[in-house]
């Protein structure tokens, strides 16, 4: 496998490019060749475009060009502080915006997390643009024919906690970000987990956590600094969305009973994931022309945990029997 991203990686450009009237930042990682298809790769919360650091250089090394945004409230992107800029329609259309900037008309598809909802929807909102997907740790939810919140799955409790302001109020400073990542990324206090997903963050047992073991102190470093330029309002602005994002499914007016996926889509779950379980996936291929289910034994963050299997997965769906790549030359 190619080496993971450094923060100063020269193999990599940090670009910036206004988007339906707001500034992104994105990575743009070209292969050594000319580029035989472009894999854009959606990440989620609390992340950054940096979280696919093992992933770019593989691809690259498959023959693709990679374009990893931070995505809306993360990084040197735009952090307004209203929802509306937050939604799978808006993700969507910016998506689109940001492959005709480069100067596609088809793209492959990836996310994880929030970014792995993201990338169904903008299947939905964009099917001949997106030539194939995959989503990491996330399931699809299909529209709902009724608003319901999702946090009263009980695995979900935490959005109630990251819906609300306590977490950006609280989580305020590069100190204060830097236990709060720690903790969400695995690090413990003597007193427990600092984030479970049956409560969110637990305040009183920042100040003892310990450093995460998936990230180096120069990764760490490099993330409170990019969550520090706008701290964590907007990364936390996904979780005010659920109305906004049912009326955008809504209006999108498909039969969900009868609504399949044209193109073709690998899931891949983390066995050890709390919040996303394999199991919530049960059922998915209802609403797929063609599906492929993988599953790495990892906790959330699947892409650091196991990221030879991951990029594994990805190589042989986009290579092996489905031809993804090869056909769309």
């Amino acid at each position: 496998m190619a080496p993971k991203l450094t923060p100063s990686d020269v193999r990599s450009l940090y670009k910036t490019a206004t988007l339906n009237g707001q500034t992104y930042s994105y990575i743009l990682s070209e292969p050594k060749e000319k580029p035989i298809d472009t894999i854009f790769l959606i990440h989620g919360f609390p992340d950054l475009s940096f979280g696919w650091r093992n992933q770019i250089p593989y691809l690259n090394s498959l023959g693709l060009r990679v374009v990893v945004p931070d995505m809306m409230g993360y990084g040197g992107t735009a952090a307004p502080s209203d929802p509306k800029f937050y939604t799978y329609k808006r993700s969507a259309d910016d998506i689109a915006a940001l492959a005709k900037e480069i100067g596609v008309d088809r793209i492959i598809l990836g996310g994880h997390d929030w970014g792995g909802a993201v990338v169904y929807r903008a299947a939905m909102y964009y099917p001949k643009l997106i030539s194939a997907v995959f989503s990491v740790c996330t399931p699809f939810m299909p529209p709902q024919p009724e608003f319901k919140p999702i946090s009263r799955r009980p695995n979900f409790k935490y959005q109630i906690q990251l819906a609300g302001p306590d977490l950006k109020d609280n989580i305020v400073g590069s100190e204060k970000i830097g236990q709060f990542l720690n903790g969400i990324y695995g690090g413990r206090s003597n007193d427990g987990p600092v984030f479970t997903v049956d409560h969110g963050c637990h305040f009183d047992r920042l100040g003892g956590v310990g450093p995460t073991p998936l990230l180096s102190k120069e990764e760490m470093d490099f993330y409170v600094e990019r969550f520090s330029i706008n701290g964590l309002e907007g990364p936390t602005n996904w979780y005010r969305t659920g109305e906004l994002n049912f009326e955008g499914d809504k209006a999108m007016n498909i039969d969900v009973a009868s609504y399949k996926f044209e193109m073709p889509f690998l899931f891949i779950g983390g066995t050890k994931d709390a919040a996303l379980p394999p199991a919530m996936a049960a059922g998915m291929e209802h609403y797929f022309r063609s599906l492929t289910k993988g599953e790495v034994n990892a906790g959330h963050w699947a892409l650091w945990e196991k990221p030879d299997e991951v990029n594994q997965y990805i190589k042989e769906f986009l290579f092996g029997s489905l031809g993804v790549t090869k056909a769309s030359l």
